[in-house]
């Protein structure tokens, strides 16, 4: 019986006698959004070839084409010359179809013992295992601009809050170390996310493996990956790295909204702690003496998108069977939103760090407010020798009296304190001196003087190490 003949170009299209609609191949193709791989496919294609011929599947001489040929593919791509075209679908079927075009019947070998499914899953690990060393890089700048800014400021004094109501008095440089340390904790969850990419799942061709004697071990060395997926189901259906790289965006933009919001209050009018420079601010179309934190809105405000890029591959992924589905093809659209939003962002906050100006004078005005040496206060009489419930209610009522008459502790005389008790000497005015508030809490991790030289140490040396673990991503 005579096979069908018509001219539908997809590499699939044999099993097919129509067309599909122009609407439904506009749908199901991935290629405007996975095109972004096409570095990825073209390393994985060449030692793909290279294997087949070490293992004597292919010939040398068309291991040799496919590879010279897929640089000229690379370099019209670079160049802007690369005719992209909806029919192939995705990027694997442009590239294949081009070269295939350029050598001949050469090209139509480079797919021989592998599928797309197991090609897509190594093409998404290398650009994942790429984009987050590229985002180990951008957390440790934003870390040194960080450690900088509270090394330049060490005797800003500012008020520290809970509930957004004024606490204790902290110094502004052991804030900035809090956010430090945070981003330190965002650049572990990367490198976990490098590691958890750095798996070669290619030679588990559809689902099932191949019947081609293929050498797994030396295309992971050729590529870079540490170890080869032991599952040929799993390899092909599994999106864990692409989570576990959208959960570290996702909490590095958390981070990020937290700071933002701080920069946003601390640099109005009600606060003043910082200005924000012209650079990383915007004016109004009516109120000309508007200068508005815009970029740090907007950073606080993308942190949504990138949670919900989490959220949607989640959802994807929480009801599929085994293996290959091709809701799958969804995974990529989201995580490429998350880092490149997620690598904008870290850029901006830096630059927003490295040029606003810090207002101390205004930070240790502010300090002075809300009776922050309240607690101080009181253990002031624990130490004489009155428990600490009773001292906690006599500072009580000298604070409710100083709110009556509009005055701050540090106002207070001597003898104004033993109409409360006369537990109180003449020491006691030093309890509630602003600079010795802050320099009695000398507890590791505390905010004295003392104590953030020795978290500034600490947060340096930890940079340091980062930086050599970044160095072997």
């Amino acid at each position: 019986m005579p096979a069908p003949q018509h001219d539908n170009k997809a590499l699939w299209g044999g099993r097919f006698e129509g067309h599909p609609e122009r609407f439904t191949q506009e749908f199901g193709a991935s290629l405007p959004i996975d095109n972004r791989l096409w570095r990825e496919d073209i390393d994985g294609s060449k030692a793909h070839a290279r294997m087949l011929a070490r293992q004597g599947i292919i010939s040398n001489q068309d291991a040799e084409d496919i590879v010279a040929g897929l640089d000229r593919v690379a370099a019209s791509i670079e160049a802007g010359t690369f005719v992209w075209d909806i029919d192939d679908e995705d990027i694997h079927m442009a590239i294949e179809r081009t070269l295939t075009e350029d050598i001949g019947a050469a090209g139509g070998r480079l797919h021989t013992g592998r599928s797309r499914n197991d090609q897509v899953a190594t093409d998404t690990r290398l650009w994942a295992k790429r984009a987050s060393a590229k985002l180990a890089g951008e957390l440790l700048a934003l870390r040194q601009s960080l450690i900088d800014v509270a090394a330049d400021n060490p005797d800003a004094v500012m008020p520290g809050y809970t509930h957004m109501q004024r606490a204790q008095p902290i110094l502004f440089a052991h804030h900035m170390l809090a956010y430090s340390w945070m981003f330190a904790r965002d650049f572990t969850r990367v490198v976990a996310a490098h590691a958890s990419a750095d798996v070669l799942p290619l030679g588990s061709a559809a689902l099932a493996g191949t019947t081609y004697p293929l050498d797994r071990s030396y295309v992971a060395e050729q590529l870079g990956f540490s170890r080869i997926s032991q599952n040929s189901l799993d390899a092909v259906s599994d999106r864990d790295f692409l989570l576990d790289l959208d959960y570290a965006c996702s909490v590095a933009m958390m981070h990020l909204s937290r700071l933002a919001e701080e920069l946003v209050y601390w640099s109005s009018g009600e606060f003043g702690f910082i200005t924000m420079s012209d650079q990383f601010s915007t004016g109004s179309s009516i109120m000309p003496q508007k200068k508005n934190p815009d970029f740090a809105e907007l950073i606080r405000g993308k942190s949504g998108r990138v949670v919900g890029d989490l959220t949607a591959l989640l959802v994807t992924m929480k009801g599929l069977p085994l293996a290959y589905n091709k809701d799958m093809q969804e995974d990529k659209e989201g995580v490429f939103d998350a880092v490149d939003t997620l690598t904008a962002c870290l850029h901006v906050m830096r630059g927003m760090i490295t040029t606003m100006r810090v207002n101390e004078a205004r930070m240790r005005e502010a300090a002075h407010g809300g009776f922050m040496a309240a607690t101080d206060l009181a253990d002031y009489l624990v130490g004489t020798g009155l428990p600490f419930r009773e001292a906690h209610e006599v500072v009580g009522r000298i604070v409710l009296a100083c709110e009556k008459e509009g005055r701050t502790l540090q106002s207070l005389t001597l003898e104004e304190l033993k109409e409360f008790s006369d537990r109180f000497g003449e020491d006691a005015r030093d309890a509630v001196d602003i600079d010795r508030v802050v320099d009695r809490r000398t507890t590791v991790g505390g905010t004295s003087h003392s104590s953030v030289a020795e978290q500034l140490a600490s947060a340096r040396e930890q940079l340091a190490a980062d930086k050599e673990t970044a160095s072997r991503l």
